[in-house]
C-alpha cells in the first residue's frame, strides 16, 4: 500500500509539473553583448500571488538578480562578456500575465562607424571606407533627389573595428548627383556619412502623358515615383513608362530623373 501511495504521489507531482510548464511562457532575447543591461517591467501574477516572472537565465546560467519585484535589471556585466559575445536570455513567466522588456534592442549593435572617405565615380560607382564598426549592420545607400533622400540599396557592413572598404553601383541622373550612406539603429536613429557629389553627363529625361493609353512615357529608362495631391505614393519603380489606368481621374505628380512635374489623369 505504501508503494502504491508513493507511485500515486509521484504521478501527481509529474502531472502538476507538466501542467505548470504548459501554462507558463518564455520570452527569449538573442543577440550580442553591447555593454548594455536589460531592463524589465514585471507584472503581478494572474492568481494574485507574487509576480509574473519566476526564472531568468543568461546563457544557460540562472541569474542572481532580484526578480521578485515590480521592475528589475538583468545585469550582464557579471558574466565576463566581451563586446560582441553572443548572449541568450530566457525570461520564464507564469500564464495569464506578460512582462515587458523596456529595451529589447539592447543586444542589437548600434551604428558606430566613422567614414574616412566616400567618393562617387562618373560611372555611378560609390566607394567608401570606414573604421569603428561594432556589429554587422546594413549600410543604406541614399541619393538626394526629388527634394528628399531616396534609398537606393543596401550593403551589409563587416562589423569589424579595422578599416573596411565598400562599393555600390548607382544609376546617375542628369546634372548634379549627391550620395551618402547611413546605418539605422534598432530605435530608428540614423548615423550618416559625409556626402559625395558629381556632375553627370547623362542626358536629361523628359516625360509625356498619353490620354488614350493612360500612360506616362519617359524618353529613356528612369527611376520614378508617382504620387497624388495628398503626397501619397501610388506607384514606384524603374522603366520607360508608367501605366495609370487604375488611377482615379485628377491631378498627379511624377518624380523622375532629377525633377518632379505635374500631369492630369483624365
Amino acid at each position: 500500500m505504501k508503494s502504491c501511495g508513493f507511485k500515486y504521489g509521484l504521478t501527481l507531482f509529474i502531472l502538476i509539473a507538466a501542467s505548470f510548464s504548459a501554462a507558463a511562457g518564455t520570452i527569449m532575447l538573442e543577440g550580442r553583448y553591447q555593454q548594455r543591461n536589460i531592463f524589465v517591467i514585471n507584472a503581478a501574477s494572474s492568481d494574485g500571488v507574487g509576480y509574473c516572472i519566476y526564472e531568468v537565465l543568461v546563457n544557460g546560467l540562472l541569474t542572481t538578480d532580484e526578480i521578485n519585484t515590480q521592475a528589475f535589471e538583468v545585469d550582464l556585466t557579471i558574466y565576463g562578456l566581451k563586446n560582441g559575445d553572443p548572449v541568450n536570455i530566457l525570461i520564464k513567466h507564469k500564464d495569464g500575465c506578460t512582462p515587458k522588456i523596456l529595451n529589447p534592442g539592447a543586444l542589437e549593435p548600434s551604428p558606430t562607424f566613422l567614414c574616412s572617405k566616400i567618393e562617387c565615380g562618373i560611372n555611378g560607382s560609390i566607394v567608401w571606407e570606414t573604421t569603428g564598426e561594432m556589429g554587422k549592420i546594413p549600410y543604406i545607400v541614399q541619393q538626394y533627389k526629388w527634394n528628399k533622400w531616396v534609398n537606393l540599396g543596401e550593403v551589409l557592413g563587416n562589423g569589424t573595428n579595422t578599416k573596411n572598404f565598400y562599393k555600390f553601383q548607382a544609376q546617375l541622373t542628369s546634372g548634379q548627383n549627391k550620395f551618402r550612406v547611413v546605418q539605422k539603429s534598432y530605435e530608428g536613429d540614423l548615423r550618416k556619412s559625409p556626402t559625395c557629389e558629381i556632375n553627370s553627363s547623362v542626358e536629361p529625361v523628359t516625360h509625356r502623358y498619353d490620354k488614350k493609353s493612360k500612360t506616362v512615357y519617359f524618353t529613356t529608362e528612369t527611376s520614378y515615383e508617382l504620387f497624388n495631391v495628398f503626397g501619397q505614393v501610388v506607384k514606384r519603380g524603374r522603366g520607360t513608362s508608367v501605366e495609370c489606368t487604375a488611377l482615379t481621374r485628377g491631378e498627379y505628380w511624377v518624380s523622375y530623373d532629377n525633377r518632379t512635374e505635374k500631369f492630369m489623369k483624365k
